[in-house]
């Protein structure tokens, strides 16, 4: 018999286990896709499909519900970045696919706004691309975009967040100055799916906008493009699949998703339009007073939920009065990952332990508070 057999994989392999009050952190796993989700996805391993009908038509199912002209299917956000600036650079003409990411001779920049600068720009230079920054540290004009907009621009890039900086220009305004000199723009909306009007809004606001799956109950290797047909047929000349048709040989190869996760992302958003999202808040909220509950009493602590634009609606901040416990936020979070279970948190400058309570799983909120209680007491 396997030694596998019988559960407890995790243990056998040695893996610890974490309880995740961080978020939907891919360095945590990403996503526990809900049993409607994986019920679908087990139901499409036991038969074989044509993966190129099974993306054309799941990208159908997509656009129709977010309101865009067509949509694919993506191995993660990053991939789908990626993929939309190799699509912007060389569209559909076979032998500009084969060569990236040499882009010689191509038009391969891609501008974006200095305060705009992230983690995730490198996406956009993968393929080939060169980011050219408009603006400066104090923000970024409309005359000052199109100034850094020339003969070799590509698209325009533009990260959509919640919390917006008013020296930034708006999406709406770099559409519209990116249009004027015919260039598209890929915007980055990750995370950004709730409200439903304005997931949908974010998915027609651009050319190419491209979106985490994971955050809507999909597996965790998994996102979306959706825009313009034109441009998400250019995004699909440089997938896995063209690979194998009409002699390309596509740069997005290696970023395979397999019908699993196709349908998966399909059956995530169909649940995410129809669920009861102030029966989703109300049970983040249950969770959220079982650790203030735990933590009642307990001196140098103030346990307060703050409220905020994201997905999850909430996060419970534990504020600690640094000097009287003689430890700060981040030693007490790694006091937390050195125990059994590990118990992850996010960390907000010296004092104050972030918790996002909406991928817990049932029980684990008593545990966190119990732990935190035992640290801070």
């Amino acid at each position: 018999m396997s030694m596998f057999a019988g559960g407890k994989i995790y243990q056998k392999l040695g893996v610890r286990r974490v309880i995740n009050a961080m978020s939907n952190a891919t360095v945590l796993g990403g996503s526990t896709p809900p049993a409607a989700v994986l019920e679908a996805m087990e139901e499409a391993s036991d038969q074989w499909v044509e993966m190129k009908e099974l993306l054309e038509r799941s990208g159908e199912y997509i656009a129709g519900v977010l309101g865009a002209e067509s949509a694919y299917v993506t191995s993660g956000c990053a991939a789908a970045l990626t993929l939309s600036t190799a699509a912007c650079i060389a569209g559909t003409d076979p032998d500009k696919i084969a060569r990236l990411p040499d882009t010689s001779g191509m038009k391969n920049e891609v501008v974006l706004q200095a305060k705009q600068r992230y983690g995730f720009d490198r996406c956009f230079t993968i393929p080939g691309g060169r980011l050219v920054i408009a603006g400066d540290e104090n923000g970024c004009t409309a005359e000052q975009l199109e100034d850094a907009i020339g003969p070799k621009t590509a698209a325009v890039a533009y990260f959509i967040q919640t919390d917006w900086d008013s020296t930034v220009l708006t999406l709406e305004k770099t559409v519209e100055v990116a249009h004027g000199r015919g260039v598209p723009v890929i915007a980055d909306s990750a995370s950004q799916i709730y409200p439903l009007d304005y997931f949908q809004g974010n998915a027609q606001a651009a050319d190419l906008v491209c979106f985490g799956a994971k955050y809507f109950g999909a597996p965790h290797s998994t996102g979306v493009v959706v825009g313009k047909k034109d441009r998400v047929d250019a995004v699909v000349a440089q997938g896995f699949i063209a690979y194998h048709y009409q002699g390309r040989t596509s740069f997005g190869r290696p970023m395979k998703i397999d019908r699993q996760e196709a349908v998966g992302v399909v059956a995530a958003l169909d649940r995410w339009f129809s669920m009861n999202h102030e029966d989703r808040f109300l049970e983040q909220d249950r969770r959220t007073t079982i650790i203030q509950d735990g933590l009642k009493g307990v001196p140098n602590v103030r346990a307060e939920v703050v409220r905020h634009q994201r997905f999850y609606g909430s996060t419970l901040n534990v504020v600690l009065d640094t000097e009287t416990l003689g430890k700060t936020a981040q030693q007490v979070s790694e006091e937390l990952d050195a125990g059994a279970p590990r118990i992850w948190v996010n960390v907000e400058g010296d004092d104050t332990l972030a918790l996002n309570v909406h991928v817990l799983n049932e029980g684990e909120g008593e545990i966190v508070a119990d732990r935190l209680r035992s640290l801070l007491a």
